[in-house]
């Protein structure tokens, strides 16, 4: 792929999943992330505008077919970038439950990906924050892991809500969360009140 491809690609798939530009900007100011990992990214790398070091991973060929190009997905995120260090892109082509090579990181980024938060966690800096949803049960695993304390959703218009949080994770029939159904299942029970995003924080 040259230049123009890899930038028609990028926008193709920004289409299809829809704008995430608001909440990956409210989540690197908020918390001064620096550095990320984007574990099951395909080629969402969004983040990358305003994020200066973000770590992908993703195993499947269109994503390794994505980054190959790598210096004009670097130069194009260069171009769209919001902070004055340089866009800085590192991409694995692997399963994100083998082990990566990396220092720790300020972010992890969970998003419709699997049980991201479990297979990733030892890369998260302590005090370091995990964005996750709970399509696959990854924010329920980790709302009672005790490696992680349960610090905020993100509300309407991407606002991050730090209040009234003993409201999430609550059953509608309530019932005990069975965490061997979720890992089973690989899909969050049904709750009173559900949001797209939750935000943890490393202990």
């Amino acid at each position: 792929m040259n230049q123009a491809q890899v930038t028609e690609a990028y926008e193709t798939y920004q289409q299809k999943i829809g704008d995430r530009t608001p909440l990956y900007q409210v989540i690197a100011k908020e918390f001064n992330v620096n550095r990320a990992l984007y574990p099951g990214s395909h080629i969402d790398v969004v983040p990358s505008q305003f994020i200066p070091h973000v770590i992908y991973v993703d195993s499947f060929k269109g994503a390794i077919h994505f980054f190959k190009e790598l210096e004009a997905v670097q130069e194009m995120m260069n171009e769209r970038k919001t902070y004055v260090e340089p866009c800085t892109i590192t991409f694995f082509g692997q399963d994100y439950t083998n082990p990566l090579n990396i220092e720790p990181v300020d972010l992890i980024i969970s998003q419709y990906a699997g049980f991201v938060g479990q297979a990733t966690k030892q890369y998260l800096k302590t005090g370091g924050i995990l964005l996750c949803n709970d399509s696959h049960g990854d924010a329920t695993l980790t709302r009672f892991d005790e490696a992680f304390e349960f610090i905020g959703v993100i509300g309407d218009e991407y606002r991050i809500d730090r209040t009234g949080l003993d409201e999430y994770f609550q059953r509608t029939n309530k019932e005990a969360v069975k965490l061997e159904e979720v890992r089973r299942r690989m899909k969050g029970p049904a709750y009173k009140n559900r949001v797209e995003n939750y935000l943890f924080r490393k202990k």
